[in-house]
This record gives C-alpha cells, sequence and structure tokens, in this order.
C-alpha cells in the first residue's frame, strides 16, 4: 500500500524514488516485521496466559519436555500477521506471485490454526489427526498446484524443471508440474512441522532459510545477476523479494522470545505455514532442488521420521535412532537442548551456504 502512496510522490520530492528500489523496500518490510514481533508478541503471551491457551506435551516425547506444558503456543499467528502485514505495506500488490505467497501462508496456517484449536479445546496433544492433516495439506497445495499451471500456461510462471549444476537442460512439464508442485508443499509443510520440538530450533532453521530464499528471489528476478549466474530468470520474483525479507524479520522477532527457555511457541499454525511457505518461494523462482540444501536440516529431520518408521515395522519392533525426529535422538544422547538447537543451527547455516554457493557452479 505505502509503495503505491509513496512512489508517485517522487514527481515532487525526488527522495521518494528510493521506494521503488527492491532492496530499501525489503530492508523496510523485514524491519517493519521485526518490530511488529517485539510489540505485539508480549502481549499475545500476556493475552494467551489469560486465557490458559498452552502447549500439551506428547507423553510418548522426552521426559524433560514435561515442564514445557503450558507455555503459551499458537505464536505462529504473529509471525503471519507480522509478515503479512508488512508485506502489504511494502510490496507491490500488483505482483501475482505476492499473493500467492500470502495464500500459501494463510492457507496452510489456517489448517496449523485448526490443529492448535483442538489440542487447547480438548487439553490434549493431539489435534488433527495425521490423515486429516494430509488430506488438508494436499488440498491446499493442489489448488496452488492449480493455480500455477494455470498462469503458467498464460506465461507468467514457467513449467520448466530447472536442475543444479546444469546449464541447458530444462525440460518442459506442463501439466506434470501438478504432482511435483504437490510433493515439495506438502513435503516442505510437514518438515518445518516434525523440525518443532525444541526451543528455538525450527524458528531459528527457517529464519536461516528464509534468508537464503531472500538472496535467491532477489538474484532470480534481476536481469544482470540471473545472466551472470546462468539461472533462470523469473522477472516477477523481484517483488517476492519483499514478502521474503519480511518473512525473515518476523522469524528473527519471535526467535527473540522462542529461544531457550521459550516463551511461546509457534504451534503449528506457525510451523505448517512456514513450510507451506518456503516451499513456494522455491517453486516460484525456480529453485525446488536448492530447496533441499536451503532447507536441509528439516530435511534430515523427516528423513529420520521415514526411516524410524519404516525401520521400525520391516524389523518388527527395533529403532534405527533412539527417537525420532532426529533432533530428539541427540536429546537421548546425552546432549543438552540447547547444543543440540545451536549445532542444527550450524549444520543450517552450512547447507544455506552451500545452496547459495552452487548458483555458480553450472
Amino acid at each position: 500500500m505505502l509503495y503505491w502512496l509513496l512512489v508517485p510522490l517522487r514527481e515532487y520530492f525526488f527522495f521518494f524514488n528510493v521506494f521503488r528500489y527492491i532492496t530499501v523496500r525489503t530492508a523496510l518490510g523485514g524491519i517493519t516485521a521485526l518490530v511488529l514481533m517485539f510489540i505485539f508478541t508480549p502481549l499475545f503471551i500476556s493475552l494467551l496466559k489469560k486465557h490458559q491457551v498452552g502447549q500439551e506435551i506428547r507423553p510418548e516425547g522426552p521426559a524433560s519436555h514435561l515442564n514445557k506444558k503450558g507455555t503459551p503456543s499458537m505464536g505462529g499467528v504473529l509471525i503471519i500477521g507480522a509478515t503479512v502485514l508488512s508485506t502489504l505495506l511494502w510490496g507491490n500488490l500488483g505482483n501475482i506471485y505476492v499473493w500467492l505467497a500470502i495464500g500459501s501462508m494463510l492457507f496452510f496456517g489456517a489448517i496449523g490454526f485448526s490443529d492448535d484449536f483442538l489440542k487447547f479445546r480438548y487439553r490434549r496433544s493431539l489435534g488433527l489427526t495425521a490423515r486429516q492433516k494430509l488430506i488438508l495439506q494436499s488440498l491446499v497445495a493442489a489448488v496452488l498446484a492449480l493455480t500455477l499451471v494455470l498462469i503458467g500456461l498464460k506465461g507468467k510462471f514457467s513449467l520448466n524443471l530447472s536442475f543444479p549444476f546444469v546449464k541447458e537442460w530444462t525440460p518442459y512439464l506442463g501439466w506434470f508440474y501438478l504432482p511435483w508442485i504437490l510433493f515439495i508443499l506438502v513435503g516442505s509443510s510437514n518438515a518445518v512441522n516434525l523440525a518443532d520440538g525444541l526451543d528455538g530450533l525450527a524458528i531459528g532453521l527457517t529464519l536461516i532459510a528464509s534468508a537464503a530464499l531472500t538472496a535467491l528471489t532477489y538474484v532470480s528476478g534481476h536481469a544482470v545477476w540471473s545472466q551472470y549466474l546462468n539461472i533462470i530468470r523469473v522477472p516477477l520474483a523481484a517483488e517476492l523479494t519483499v514478502f521474503a525479507g519480511a518473512l525473515t524479520g518476523a522469524c528473527l522477532g519471535f526467535l527473540w522470545f522462542n529461544c531457550h527457555p521459550a516463551e511461546i511457541f509457534m504451534g503449528d499454525v506457525g510451523a505448517l505455514s512456514l513450510g507451506g511457505t518456503l516451499g513456494l518461494i522455491a517453486i516460484l523462482i525456480k529453485q525446488e532442488f536448492l530447496l533441499f540444501a536451503v532447507a536441509g536440516v528439516f530435511i534430515l529431520e523427516a528423513l529420520s521420521v521415514l526411516l524410524q518408521v519404516g525401520y521400525f515395522k520391516l524389523s518388527g519392533g527395533r529403532r534405527i535412532f533412539r527417537m525420532a525426529p532426529l533432533h530428539h535422538h541427540f536429546e537421548l544422547a546425552g546432549w543438552p537442548e540447547e547444543k543440540v538447537v545451536i549445532r542444527f543451527w550450524i549444520i543450517g547455516i552450512i547447507f544455506a551456504l552451500f545452496s547459495l554457493t552452487t548458483l555458480k557452479l553450472r
């Protein structure tokens, strides 16, 4: 909104010309989201405590987590609100990619909110069943996938698949892009949700991933940089940088309150929305395969669950890890919670840096 209000004023005051630049509005979007988190999170925590909206702990989880019962949850509402509001203020709302990112965050967030509300309503650790959650995620992903294919057929989204380290081969998928988009969106949404088990872990990793995606959206939408790096140029993705910057600012602000010992948890409303949004951004900028590197720790967390469940069933009750997801394995191995979180952040940073270096290795 401010983009449309301030940019025309450059006709009268040259200073307002600065608001045309993506980099300036990205920085302002991130700062705005950060400030909003600092202002409203303490108020939201007080409100949740007043109404006794707290986290229910799974009895099968580590015993050390039982003292976290009652910690205010559903903080993802704040992350969504700060990101969306900052984007509405500083983004160009005539850009369809911006609306797709906002829609993804809101729709996946609605699924998570339903799950969190049921947990609070019935005072239990289970909200929606895994089946119900997967069906709803698939429906949202299907709507987004269909939208992308339809705008792709109109030339506003590339239906070619891009591979890291490969310059020339970008096969056209057409309607076959649908299942690929479904896989990315549902997978990324669940991966972040599985990693949300320790204070600051999921939001810190999301902060790292969103910062990397902010850089990737910028170079993907920039004519000179995309040509220099020999990646598919996505002109509409340039404006998506503002959204990614706002998301980064919101994650940074939430981490202030979510670091150990956490004053508030993001809940499924945060985890599902953040995962789905990261996946959609990667799809829009044609860097789906780089998402596996950008979100490498999330992938490892999801794989640990798949391997544990699969091996448990095939072996008649034996386990690969002490407990899955992977962060619980290291907890039970004797690592303090803070050490697990910091070390996973370090690995996440390494993954993110690797993803950025691959841009020139083509």
